[in-house]
């Protein structure tokens, strides 16, 4: 059985428990707060925050942005609650924003980054189709997608 989810904008009734969302203690390296993925999509004039959602729960958060330069679509700050973990939501969430960087903001690719040592989230996007490139933001790995190819 699919999971499903939703992604709905992060608005004044669901920012707090967006915020309230915690990872495991060994992923907590691997990602920010979302209070400062929140401030990042606020402040920063590049992100656009949305809260992943099941039935009428905020399971998770994600990022999404596209790169003026070529167009590629790009997924930040991806997180899902501890309590919701290892049930799809993750892997849901993902491919309902594939989905919509194609189809909504016209993207050719996708794009997204990850620490080396975050096996999980590295697994889970090959299994997606990522493909690293050798590129790198910051100090995390760049994978991409491309949307012709599959």
């Amino acid at each position: 059985m699919a999971t499903t989810i939703e992604l709905v904008d992060v608005t004044a009734e669901n920012w707090r428990s967006c915020a309230d969302l915690e990872v495991g203690d060994e992923q907590r390296s691997f990602v920010s707060p979302i209070t400062r993925y929140l401030c990042l999509c606020h402040y920063g004039g590049v992100w656009n925050p949305l809260a992943v959602t099941s039935g009428d729960d905020v399971v998770g958060f994600a990022m999404w942005a596209v790169d003026p330069d070529d167009r590629s679509g790009w997924i930040g700050g991806l997180v899902v609650g501890r309590e919701h973990q290892r049930k799809g939501f993750g892997r849901a969430a993902v491919l309902a924003l594939l989905e919509r960087l194609r189809r909504e903001q016209g993207c050719s690719s996708a794009a997204l980054s990850y620490a080396a040592e975050n096996e999980p989230a590295r697994a889970l996007y090959r299994s997606l189709g990522f493909a690293e490139t050798g590129e790198r933001e910051d100090d995390e790995l760049v994978a991409r997608l491309s949307f012709e190819a599959g």
